[in-house]
Formats: structure tokens, C-alpha cells, sequence
């Protein structure tokens, strides 16, 4: 009997490892787009309960909206923000981080930005260039940045929290 030993060749070693390379790298790259759009959706999960807690809030305030800035530099900071204003209707002061702010949270307290051009008003009366009465067109609350891979998350007037601009300016 003639047994004879098949091993593989240099080429052979050099092809299977350009595979495997070119596989990892692709995998990498699709589980990274994947952990970024599910971060994205975290987000926007997040806006949503800001919502919730902003109805709370409108039913305990005769439906006016907070008095507040649009953000702070520090937790120090005493100035009424989205954050300290509304974490009595929230759960825990993580429901104003956004998963992919490596950044703002910790600094300032939120990962999100008011709209203060709609404090103190009325939910029937705002208004927001030019755009009044559609309260599915006016932004409430956005991420400080652009973190996700589709832009920045907004929650609008109407409780619903979308990475779709709803609204122009000019006529």
C-alpha cells in the first residue's frame, strides 16, 4: 500500500488566510453598522420616553411647556434644563443619554438639546419658522450631535421621535 501524505501548500495556506481576512473584515464592518443602527433606535427609544414624561409634565402644567434652556455645560450648573426639570416623571437620570454620547452625558446631564424657542408656550400655540399648528412639524428635543448614522434623533411636538427633518424654512 502506498500511503502518501498530503499536506497543504504555501499557496493553498495563503488563500485560506486571505479568506478568513476578508470575512473578518467584512463581519467587522456589518456588525459595526448593525451595533451603530441599533444604538440609533436606543435613541430614539429614549426620546420616546421623554415624550411620555413631557405629556406628564403638560398635564400637571395646564398643558404649557417648561421654562427652560436648551442645555448646560455642567451638572454644576443650576439653570433649569430638559433634564432637571422632567426627571421627576422619568426613571432614572439614564433616560437622557443616548447610547453613542461617549461625552455630553457625563459632563452636562443630557445627551439632548431643548427647543427653546417653544418655552412657556402653550401645546396650541407653537410655532417654529413660519410652521404653526402642526405640532408633527416642530422639534422639541434633539441629540446634542450627529452620532448616528442617519443624522441627528428628534422628538417633535406630537410625542413622536424620528431622524426625518419635518420642517423647512421659508415659505
Amino acid at each position: 500500500m502506498n500511503h502518501m501524505r498530503r499536506a497543504f501548500t504555501l499557496l493553498e495556506m495563503l488563500v485560506v488566510v486571505a479568506i478568513i481576512a476578508a470575512l473578518t473584515g467584512i463581519g467587522i464592518t456589518l456588525g459595526g453598522s448593525m451595533l451603530a443602527k441599533s444604538r440609533a433606535s436606543a435613541c430614539l427609544g429614549q426620546l420616546r420616553g421623554i415624550g411620555v414624561a413631557l405629556q406628564s409634565y403638560l398635564q400637571d402644567h395646564q398643558q404649557k411647556l417648561p421654562e427652560i434652556a436648551s442645555g448646560r455645560l455642567s451638572k454644576s450648573d443650576e439653570t433649569p434644563v430638559l433634564e432637571t426639570v422632567l426627571r421627576p416623571y422619568l426613571e432614572s437620570d439614564q433616560a437622557f443619554k443616548c447610547p453613542q454620547d461617549k461625552e455630553f452625558h457625563a459632563k452636562s446631564g443630557s445627551s439632548y438639546l431643548w427647543n427653546n424657542t417653544q418655552s412657556g408656550k402653550h401645546i396650541t400655540q407653537l410655532s417654529f419658522f413660519g410652521i404653526e399648528n402642526r405640532p408633527d412639524k416642530i422639534p422639541l428635543v434633539t441629540d446634542k450631535e450627529s452620532w448616528h448614522p442617519n443624522g441627528v434623533n428628534i422628538l417633535y411636538a406630537d410625542s413622536s421621535s424620528s431622524n426625518k427633518l419635518r420642517f423647512a424654512t421659508g415659505n
